[in-house]
């Protein structure tokens, strides 16, 4: 497993593609608009944990079957980030409700390996306009609630996002300890 894991981390790597459609401040906070392509995810889900209880095992799920552990047994690399879908409540809280993607390498988008764990889905995502706010460290769910209320203020009530989930990125392997790059995504909606 760790060579699986070693192989998605270290090996071919690339980052998602976006076009920045506006870089934009709103009350001393900068963020971009962005639009994403449609693109095939790998994808797992989980209900009734929060989120630093099983965020862990559902990277390393998404690792694995990257790294190898699908039907050809082939490694594909990465493309970052690692996206958890996140749908908080009334109070900011995450839900215990959570989707963790990351896309399928350009390499494999045509025609992707089957995972061999049950657990990975390979989904097509329809492209997609986000707001996105990009910070530094290690980021956990209080990390990433601190900076969604900031976005979420320097959009202010007028801007159309929805409002019921949002994407937490992650762009850096674990061990990294320095020079982190994390963004919170809310996706835009039609006015």
């Amino acid at each position: 497993m760790f060579g699986m894991i070693r192989n998605s981390l270290f090996g071919n790597s690339e980052e998602t593609e976006y076009k920045v459609l506006s870089s934009e401040t709103k009350n001393g906070v900068g963020f971009e608009v962005r639009r994403y392509d449609a693109a095939k995810y790998a994808a797992v889900y989980s209900e009734g944990r929060t989120y630093e209880q099983v965020m862990g095992e559902l990277v390393r799920k998404l690792l694995t079957y990257i790294g190898g552990n699908n039907e050809p047994g082939e490694a594909m690399g990465i493309a970052f980030p690692i996206i958890a879908t996140v749908y908080p409540r009334n109070d900011g809280v995450f839900s215990r409700r959570l989707a963790v993607g990351i896309r399928i390498p350009n390499a494999y988008q045509q025609d992707p390996p089957a995972p061999t764990d049950s657990a990975v889905r390979v989904e097509e995502r329809p492209g997609m306009t986000v707001y996105a706010l990009q910070f530094g460290g290690f980021a956990g769910e209080s990390e990433y609630r601190a900076e969604a209320s900031r976005l979420t203020r320097a959009l202010g009530e007028t801007t159309p996002f929805q409002r019921k989930q949002y994407f937490c990125c992650s762009y850096d392997p674990p061990l990294k300890p320095y020079g982190r790059r994390n963004e919170v995504w809310f996706l835009q909606e039609d006015p």
